[in-house]
């Protein structure tokens, strides 16, 4: 049969599932449009190469049957595909077949829009994007309905690789919404034919089991209904009973959560009581059939489910029990009504047919209470506003360029996004680029948007970006950066000063220095700091105004004119003095000249095997090779740490702490400092020590020498005092 007859016939069980909501006018229009493209073969077929006409009277023939959609969503699926030529189609639309049809047109294509951008789809974030993005919720009925009709379809088209695409797709996005949304036939099916292309072994092998053990399977259910039947019958109650298998998904997921073979799963199948009752009697009639069931049968009151006093969110009600059947197998009954068991087969399409469905929830459960209550009506006119999807109207979803997806409060902007990405990222952050289009990091983002993140080395965060970003995490950031630059600028500037102080052998008093600054104008010793490391105040100008106020203060200031600049003095001894004094390490590969410190849980001396370890906003630590740390660093960071290496000596002292123990005599301390005392380089900072009641002390020795080779001949002459037992780094 050619492509041709299967439309036209597909067309004829299209009408007359829709006869009683689509108009004979309505239909001819569309049957129109829809033979017209099928002339021009204008319409993409994709890569499964499927007919886009006949695929969509497919997906169409789902809604109306599987999911109960009436006019406006059939309309919408028929027309996504056909040629507007140079028209808008959704206005075309508008014109043709009204309001409500264009508008789910419009989310349709939404959504498709979203598809183009290749996005990494299998997370709870797209799942709420696509929800924005559809802006009704009859569109995702219909985009569930289009992937199981291609599911249904790709057995033997396209490439394995594609087929698992889709199948991944479907198992981890489109079954988790359908069992949401109470389309559980629907999800069942998406679950099983995810796992035929998924995991086509297991698939097989589950089906062929199933086959072989239908008849003994079919006999049990026939023997266990039997005695229920008369039963229930003998008790007036309207009903028809059905065994059903489970699904071949759910075994799998059986067997792989118990660990044991398709023989080893005893509930393959459940016992389904539907009965007839009025409205105001489904309870009672169900607690009825459980209680009649219980009776005959022993229950395992674990395994009890009342979903008929509580449904659960997506409207399902039924009552389970699993019960000792015949031959000692455990048997599972679900009692429900006609209108629970429609229900929990079509899912929340289902629900006009039926009135009273309580509900509870937050968010989305809350919503899709409304949704019923929407359907409740049958009236799409006045209803439509009840579908629109504004749950996640707080939020946006924006993708990166590789189609990952986050989520980020309504009113972020391209700086919150890169703080989002990294904090590297944020710092760095010189504006964006969104949807191919260069922006300012102010940017406001939409849910959809595609944004680049444009990063500056040079660059660091100003205070002004504290007005830019609304999230909590990226002020937090820039605050932390923000104070981390303040500290540095101040600790630098004053290290300087120290520094040119000395050279120009000034003596520093702290009561001279505080009355300057105050008859300066500052309030504190930070913001001098701070200006110094701005270049707001001129540091060689200021030693002068120190020098002249210290000299007035002891009355030895003369007015001789102007003074010598100490700018070329500075600049022609102390910049060579300190690039001659400085030690030099090379870090990672040949790199000089990069920031870093020493730190304090192994204090480094030139000399020692080192390395260096990024840290998160102080730079570059160096670290001995032997430091208590260094296991956990290169285990648990390793992509943190580089190669470090001595390359360079100058005059450099480092600090080093010794331990010492030894016996508690007289003079001994004092051998110990005088030794030191008379090293060369080597500086006594302080001392610790502590006695102890067996006669021995132990204390600490907190040193300042320039090289590991001073260390070892200096521990060696300690150890060499009489009465010491031990010295160790």
């Amino acid at each position: 049969m050619d492509e041709k007859q299967h439309i036209k016939e597909a067309f004829e069980r299209l009408k007359t599932l829709t006869a009683d909501t689509i108009s004979a006018d309505d239909f001819s229009k569309v049957e129109t449009l829809l033979w017209q493209t099928v002339e021009q073969g204008s319409a993409d077929r994709g890569i499964f190469d499927l007919n886009p006409v006949l695929f969509d009277l497919q997906t169409a023939a789902i809604c109306a049957e599987e999911i109960g959609l009436n006019r406006a969503s059939i309309l919408s699926i028929l027309l996504k595909d056909v040629p507007c030529g140079s028209d808008n189609r959704v206005e075309k639309a508008r014109r043709e077949f009204g309001d409500e049809v264009a508008h789910l047109l419009k989310g349709i294509a939404r959504v498709n829009e979203l598809y183009a951008r290749n996005p990494v789809i299998e997370t709870e974030n797209f799942r709420d994007l696509m929800l924005s993005f559809a802006e009704d919720m009859r569109v995702i009925f219909v985009i569930i309905a289009d992937r199981v009709n291609l599911m249904r379809q790709i057995k033997d088209r396209g490439t394995d690789a594609e087929r698992r695409k889709v199948a991944t797709e479907a198992s981890r996005l489109y079954a988790p919404l359908a069992h949401k949304l109470g389309l559980y036939l629907i999800k069942s099916e998406l679950e099983d034919l995810s796992l035929k292309y998924l995991e086509h072994d297991a698939y097989y092998m589950i089906k062929d089991k199933l086959n072989e053990t239908k008849r003994s399977r079919d006999l049990y259910i026939a023997n266990f209904i039997r005695p229920v039947e008369e039963k229930l019958k003998a008790a007036g109650l309207k009903f028809h009973m059905k065994g059903r298998t489970k699904s071949i998904h759910s075994i799998w997921e059986k067997m792989k959560k118990q660990r044991c073979h398709f023989e080893g799963i005893y509930d393959l199948f459940a016992i389904r009581v539907i009965l007839d009752s009025e409205p105001d009697k489904e309870k009672q009639d169900c607690w009825q059939v459980f209680s009649i069931v219980t009776d005959m049968y022993r229950p395992n009151p674990k395994r009890l489910r009342d979903w008929l006093s509580v449904p659960k969110s997506n409207g399902y009600e039924s009552l389970h029990i699993t019960v000792m059947g015949p031959e000692g197998k455990w048997v599972e009954v679900q009692i429900r009504t006609e209108r629970m068991d429609e229900i929990a087969e079509r899912g929340l399409a289902a629900h006009w047919r039926y009135k009273g469905v309580k509900d509870s929830g937050e968010k989305l459960e809350e919503w899709l209470k409304d949704i019923r209550a929407a359907l409740e009506t049958n009236d799409e006119e006045q209803s439509v506003d009840q579908f629109k999807v504004d749950l996640y109207s707080d939020e946006v979803f924006v993708f990166t360029p590789k189609g990952d997806l986050f989520k980020l409060p309504k009113g972020a902007t391209v700086l919150d996004f890169a703080y989002r990405i990294h904090t590297n990222v944020g710092s760095r952050c010189a504006g964006g680029r969104v949807n191919g289009k260069n922006v300012p990091m102010r940017t406001r983002l939409q849910s959809g948007d595609q944004v680049e993140i444009l990063t500056n080395p040079n660059q660091t965060p100003k205070r002004d970006w504290l007005n830019m970003a609304v999230t909590s995490k990226a002020r937090a950031k820039i605050r932390q950066q923000l104070s981390e630059m303040e500290l540095k600028s101040v600790t630098i500037a004053k290290e300087t000063l120290e520094r040119r102080f000395k050279n120009r052998k000034v003596d520093y008093e702290e009561s001279t220095m505080m009355r300057l600054l105050k008859r300066l104008g500052y309030k504190h010793v930070n913001d001098f700091y701070h200006a110094i490391g701005e270049g707001v105040l001129d540091i060689n100008e200021f030693i002068d105004k120190y020098v002249e106020a210290q000299k007035r203060e002891n009355g030895e200031w003369q007015d001789t004119g102007p003074s010598h600049s100490a700018g070329e003095y500075v600049q022609t001894f102390t910049e060579a003095d300190d690039a001659k004094n400085k030690d030099v390490l090379v870090i990672d590969k040949n790199i000089m000249g990069v920031e870093y410190s020493m730190a304090r849980c192994c204090n480094p001396i030139y000399g020692d095997k080192v390395f260096g370890f990024v840290t998160a906003g102080r730079g570059i630590k160096i670290h001995r090779d032997d430091c208590p740390n260094a296991r956990r660093l290169r285990t648990e960071m390793p992509y943190r740490v580089i190669q470090a290496r001595w390359a360079g000596k100058g005059s450099s002292l480092y600090p080093v702490t010794l331990r010492v123990v030894g016996n508690d005599d007289i003079g001994i301390v004092n051998n110990i400092t005088s030794i030191i005392a008379k090293e060369q380089n080597v500086m006594l900072r302080s001392i610790d020590i502590k006695s102890s009641e067996d006669g021995l002390f132990a204390g600490t020795l907190t040193l300042q020498l320039d090289d590991l080779n001073k260390l070892k001949l200096l521990v060696k002459k300690i150890q060499g005092v009489k009465g010491v037992k031990n010295v160790s780094r």
